[in-house]
């Protein structure tokens, strides 16, 4: 199963340059970076806020001396929106970017391993706020137009009933949407999720009991069947869990004593 697509271990990131040859070396550097997406660059700040509204951008590359504004000037268009990391051949204004709070500053030539240092920062900052970011999907209801929230963390587990999926969560009465269970399963993180039958995905966490080829959850109305098709993968996962008698030494038999 895949991550939920609000949460990608990539970086969607922009160049903004005056200089093509600038561009042309950063654009390298970031095809060598294998958690950075270039997502678009720009030779001109107009051009630049024109990409961000059409992109999802997480990381801007962006050069200080530039035409109709300078690159500070433009850090506070963006209004801390977005993690940004100048690049420039003026080693004096590193101080004025630092005041406003960019990841990092790098000084042309802009060579790989410096280059890397710069990104890897700025992944751990990403990463961070991701990590403090509350996960949710939102699901098409039956009604037109009207998507529902729900947390990853209240969800029990996900039927599938004909033409509809039902998610079961924690709070709040059951979601139908008319959606198919694969589809969702796209969407969802495998470390917290996993499908054990055709009709069913269920939370690992709330697992409370395995017997035989039933799961029971906590708080849920039913024991969910173990699919023949699911069950080598799902016992698999299991099996660094379970504990059994095996797996207990035995105990020294106590000396006979004589009367």
């Amino acid at each position: 199963m895949k991550s939920p697509l609000t949460f990608s271990p990539m970086m969607n990131c922009i160049i903004i340059d005056d200089e093509a040859h600038a561009i042309e070396l950063l654009t390298l550097h970031v095809t060598q970076t294998p958690f950075l997406k270039l997502v678009g660059s720009a030779s001109c700040t107009r051009d630049a806020l024109q990409l961000l509204n059409s992109e999802s951008v997480d990381l801007v590359f962006l050069d200080i001396q530039m035409p109709e504004m300078t690159g500070i000037e433009f850090l506070q268009v963006l209004g801390g929106r977005y993690r940004v990391i100048l690049t420039t051949a003026f080693r004096e204004y590193a101080i004025e970017g630092f005041e406003h709070q960019v990841v990092d500053y790098l000084l042309k030539p802009i060579f790989f391993p410096r280059f890397l240092i710069a990104a890897q920062r700025a992944m751990e900052l990403h990463s961070a706020t991701k990590d403090n970011t509350e996960e949710f999907i939102l699901v098409q209801t039956g009604y037109k137009g009207k998507l529902v929230k729900i947390k990853l963390e209240d969800i029990l587990y996900i039927e599938a009933k004909g033409k509809y999926i039902t998610f079961n969560t924690r709070e709040g009465e059951p979601i139908t949407s008319q959606l198919t269970l694969g589809s969702i399963e796209e969407k969802l993180s495998g470390e917290r999720f996993m499908r054990i039958h055709k009709s069913f995905i269920i939370a690992l966490p709330f697992i409370v009991m395995i017997h035989g080829n039933l799961v029971q959850l906590q708080s849920a109305p039913l024991q969910i069947p173990i699919g023949q098709t699911y069950r080598e993968v799902f016992m698999s996962q299991m099996k660094g869990k379970v504990i059994t008698n095996k797996d207990r030494e035995e105990p020294e038999r106590p000396p006979d004593i004589n009367m």
